[in-house]
């Protein structure tokens, strides 16, 4: 059994602030979809909190191992309060669909939690959801053959929507 390729993918001016609120929001929406997934009826046909907390964990599996290195850099990094780190990911080429895939997903949640009912998080915030848009974005231009594009030069590029 061969080994898959690795590509190199550089996330440049990681800006840990807005990843720690990422985060934050990201692990109050799985919580609160597992809940809802835990509530739901045997039968129902595999409704978006069930089929994210799936994908969560599927990509945790698939994934375990590939970013410890970046990951342990990014929570020194967050432990030393630093504002900004460069990060270095060694990953399969599949990283790119499961990128692309969990974007995917997660923009669904996004609808799910505008569209209210009983929930208690919200959709992710602009800002955080350029992150991850950004971040999400960059393994799957990278693995295509892209140059890395630092968080600033993306930001940058937006459109401003004052």
């Amino acid at each position: 059994m061969s080994t898959p390729e690795r590509i190199t993918v550089h996330i440049l001016g990681f800006p840990l602030p807005l990843y720690q609120r990422s985060l934050e929001h990201s692990n109050e929406l799985l919580r609160e979809f597992a809940l809802i997934g835990l509530s739901q009826k045997e039968g129902d046909s595999r409704p978006l909190p069930s089929r994210l907390i799936e994908l969560v964990d599927a990509l945790t599996r698939d994934y375990a191992g590939v970013t410890d290195e970046a990951d342990a850099q990014r929570d020194e990094a967050l432990e030393a309060g630093l504002e900004v780190i460069d990060l270095t990911y060694l990953v399969p080429a599949g990283v790119a669909e499961a990128s692309q895939a969990l974007g995917a997903m997660l923009d669904e949640a996004d609808e799910y939690c505008r569209r209210g009912g009983t929930l208690l998080t919200l959709a992710t915030p602009p800002e955080t959801k350029q992150f991850r848009d950004w971040y999400l974005g960059e393994f799957t231009a990278q693995v295509a053959g892209a140059e890395p594009t630092p968080w600033t030069a993306y930001v940058g590029a937006l459109p401003d929507r004052r």
